[in-house]
């Protein structure tokens, strides 16, 4: 007897391993009663397997962008060190007088510096965006508006602070106790956020404090140890306990912003931190010459920079001597550039690569100031560096660790929703199936 052909072919369920009942393709009877044609629903399918897709990793940056941005951040905040060293150490002599002098003037230094920044992100978020996209405004709500003017005042107050420990630390003191941010940053986390950290970062933070403890007691020479006991080195680590306590908010605050705020990039934030850190120290380089007549202002010894105020004392200094015009410069040049390189960096390799960069590049900071400047460290201060420097070390190494079976886990379940988008995609784009098994073939 002659087989007849079926009016309606059988039907294929879906398979349960990429899909569940919910997305398996409706029966006739089902998109009847509820008005949808097929159309629609394929429609909705490869909406939906568009969206699973997009959460595909990006393919990395190759070994040769890696490379121009290490270098960039080598090459920048190197220049920038021995720039900020040589302009708050030198002494320069008067024509007129003879008296030597040296510049003293944090505010205005990091006024030019942030200009410079804000400029070269806004250039960045224009180089950044892609072609036929609205360019991302560094403030894009109202909301994000006071957690960035707490980063911009935190980051505002914390520079004059680093410097004025600069005239009562060596800069090797100063570079080694800046390497030690993952102190203030545990410690605003855990008071502020209550969070709580794994057993290794407080042997860290222990290894750290240590090391910093070490290389500042044993500060080599008869001499210096009088200055020592005398109480300025002591009130100068006082000044960079202050500056890295609003260092560590800073950055925490940052952190909050980036996982708050999302798509909130790099850019965004070196234009806006910059901007709005300009502006705050803008406006006190304008009033500074009422300031300095104030008793809340002689308290701060806002006088030390001059009756004028600083602004007025500070271009005045370089009146007197135009070529400490080249160094502001040059450092608040290689500043803005050195950010470019270190947020293209976060944003195009992982966070890990950035900390082993800095980590490094404050190693070799050390190194250069020691060549360049005639520091000499003893054996113990030698110890109190590879304290510091081993902790850090060890941080890192446990740190990436952990960063890479995390990304293992994110990698495979990107995987599994991959796989389900393709499954999705191919079953509703009318392709004969068979040509999806040869594909995974």
């Amino acid at each position: 007897m002659a087989r007849t052909k079926q009016a309606t072919p059988v039907r294929r369920e879906v398979s349960s391993e990429y899909l569940s009942k919910n997305d398996r393709l409706p029966r006739e009877s089902e998109r009847a009663s509820s008005g949808k044609t097929i159309s629609d629903v394929a429609a909705v399918a490869q909406t939906d397997s568009s969206k699973a897709l997009a959460i595909l990793p990006k393919k990395e940056a190759g070994f040769v962008t890696l490379v121009i941005d290490i270098a960039g951040i080598y090459a920048s905040f190197l220049t920038w060190a021995y720039l900020q060293e040589k302009l708050t150490t030198t002494s320069y002599t008067d024509a007129a007088t003879s008296t030597p002098e040296r510049f003293k003037f944090p505010v205005f230094l990091l006024t030019v510096q942030a200009l410079f920044a804000a400029v070269a992100g806004k250039l960045f978020i224009l180089a950044s965006t892609p072609r036929g996209k609205p360019v991302p405004s560094a403030i894009p709500n109202l909301k994000i508006l006071p957690p960035l003017l707490l980063v911009a005042f935190t980051n505002a107050l914390a520079a004059p602070f680093g410097y004025a420990a600069l005239a009562h630390v060596d800069y090797i003191t100063f570079i080694l106790a800046k390497s030690c941010k993952l102190i203030p940053v545990m410690f605003l986390h855990i008071t502020l956020f209550r969070k709580r950290f794994p057993l290794y970062k407080y042997l860290v933070v222990a290894l750290l404090t240590c090391g910093v403890a070490v290389f500042t007691l044993h500060s080599g020479s008869k001499k210096h140890k009088a200055s020592t006991h005398s109480g300025q080195t002591a009130w100068g680590i006082l000044l960079l306990g202050i500056n890295l306590l609003f260092d560590g908010l800073t950055n925490s605050t940052q952190d909050h912003i980036f996982s708050n705020f999302q798509p909130y990039a790099g850019p965004q934030m070196m234009m806006a931190n910059n901007f709005l850190s300009g502006l705050i120290t803008g406006s006190y380089l304008l009033l500074s010459p009422w300031l300095v007549h104030t008793p809340l202002g002689q308290w701060f010894g806002m006088d030390a920079t001059g009756k004028a105020g600083e602004l007025a004392s500070a271009l005045d200094f370089l009146r007197r001597h135009p070529a400490v015009w080249r160094d502001v410069l040059g450092f608040a040049l290689t500043g803005c550039v050195g950010q470019v390189f270190v947020f293209h960096t976060l944003s195009t390799f992982s966070s890990v690569v950035l900390v082993t960069v800095n980590v490094t590049r404050k190693m070799f900071t050390m190194i250069l100031s020691v060549l360049a400047f005639g520091h000499r460290l003893t054996n113990m201060q030698w110890l109190g560096v590879g304290l510091v420097f081993g902790g850090i070390g060890i941080e890192g190494a446990i740190a990436r660790r952990e960063k890479a079976a995390k990304e293992a886990a994110k990698k495979a379940a990107r995987a599994v929703e991959g796989k389900k988008a393709q499954y999705i995609y191919f079953l509703f784009s009318g392709v004969d199936m068979r040509i999806y098994n040869s594909w995974l073939e």
